[in-house]
């Protein structure tokens, strides 16, 4: 049913076995490729540096994207257009190392900043902002560049501001930052489809032990151990059991105390990472029994309204208009249209632009990885189907993951 994910070792890319304490890495080939489409618009906006920070991997991709190294606590980065990058983390405050210009640890970074710096204590929150800008002041730097400006801390940034007021001119790059993300390269396309793959054989091990008398808590447990193994490093698994005829909704791990019973249906949402830190999202709805015949029904439409968007998958197409097609079809089926996002693009972070809805601009290109995921519920049960796919030359590539798109019946 499920094939086979390949070990750890042999789902590794390019530059791979340079050093044995990292689980994947992304080749320098295609850190260059980006390094170069970011320096190329510095240059034609005049901009002599790029500011990013993050402290959370699943929505925070900026930082990876630029380094191949994710955030666990904040981490900025001061990405240069003509020089080496400059890393602040979160270590021995006020440690400064300098790496080679090919330190496969760092690639790409000519000095590493370290503070003691936290989000959850209010009077370290300048603490990175003030390595900042001393830099800043260094450098004479009078043009730069915010990218994920409306996510970052407002300490750091009005800190920033007010000390580069009348020295420094300030833009948003968000915008371009996030479309040249968002259209994938075939080393990030191969291995996307590689967490597509894993995530079906996490699934298949759900399957495989699941039973009554476990607890929703140790269904997830197992799923985020089994990806671990695989190569995962970050993710989010929701879900949780119910009695059919009731609603069984995605729920964080905080309401994943019940234990299952036999007859019991479950709702399954995977969206952990693979090899390389990409990430696809894979959801289904298992029974420990037999599927209602309301159940059964209610995931045919979500199914059917899968591919609906799937059709529409092309280069060119408006995600607005995307977004507006949905909902006719669900109302056509009866159900109510989506509350929420339904489709969007994804790559290091778990939610990136395109989101098919009503107030996107950007539209769709070759390269884009997208996931579709419809779903609505009644008072007495919640449908959905969760599966990725790629944008091609004309249409959507066959559907990355490979489990069934049924309703599970142990």
């Amino acid at each position: 049913m499920i094939s086979e994910f390949q070990s750890v070792s042999a789902a590794q890319p390019p530059d791979a076995g340079v050093d044995d304490r990292r689980i994947a890495r992304i080749s320098r080939r295609e850190l260059e490729r980006r390094w170069r489409l970011v320096r190329d618009h510095m240059t034609q906006r005049g901009l002599e540096a790029l500011i990013t920070q993050t402290a959370r991997d699943f929505t925070g991709g900026y930082v990876k994207w630029f380094t191949d190294i994710p955030a666990y606590y904040p981490r900025t980065i001061l990405f240069h257009n003509s020089d080496l990058m400059t890393v602040i983390e979160h270590g021995p405050s006020g440690r400064k190392r300098n790496p080679a210009s090919d330190d496969p640890e760092n690639p790409g970074v000519a000095e590493i900043i370290t503070t003691s710096a936290f989000p959850s204590v209010a009077y370290t929150q300048n603490y990175d902002a003030e390595v900042v800008c001393d830099i800043l002041r260094r450098r004479s730097y009078r043009r730069i560049g915010w990218v994920g400006l409306g996510a970052m801390p407002h300490g750091f940034v009005s800190h920033i501001r007010k000390d580069q007021s009348g020295k420094a001119e300030f833009s948003d790059e968000t915008n371009f930052i996030d479309h040249v993300k968002a259209v994938k390269s075939d080393e990030e396309i191969a291995l996307i489809r590689k967490t597509a793959a894993l995530q079906d054989a996490v699934f298949g091990k759900v399957l495989a032990h699941i039973k009554p008398g476990m607890r929703d808590l140790e269904v997830f447990a197992l799923a985020q151990y089994e990806g671990q193994l695989m190569g995962s490093e970050q993710g989010i698994f929701l879900g949780r059991s119910a009695k059919l005829g009731q609603p069984a909704f995605f729920a964080q791990r905080h309401f994943q105390g019940r234990t299952i019973q036999r007859g019991d249906h479950m709702s399954l949402l995977i969206e952990n990472n693979g090899p390389g830190g990409f990430y696809t999202e894979l959801s289904r709805t298992i029974v420990l029994g037999k599927a209602s015949q309301e159940l059964i029904d209610g995931f045919e439409i979500v199914k059917q309204a899968q591919q609906h968007t799937v059709q529409a998958l092309k280069p060119a197409a408006s995600c607005a208009q995307l977004a507006l097609a949905h909902d006719r079809f669900m109302q056509q089926k009866g159900v109510p249209p989506e509350s929420r996002v339904y489709a969007h693009s994804q790559g290091y972070d778990l939610i990136e632009r395109p989101l098919v809805r009503s107030d996107e601009t950007m539209g769709l290109e070759k390269g884009m990885n997208m996931v579709v995921h419809p779903a609505y519920s009644t008072p007495s049960m919640f449908v959905h189907i969760c599966d990725n796919y790629l944008v091609e030359t004309d249409e959507a590539s066959e559907c990355l993951h490979k489990t069934p798109k049924k309703i599970f019946e142990l």
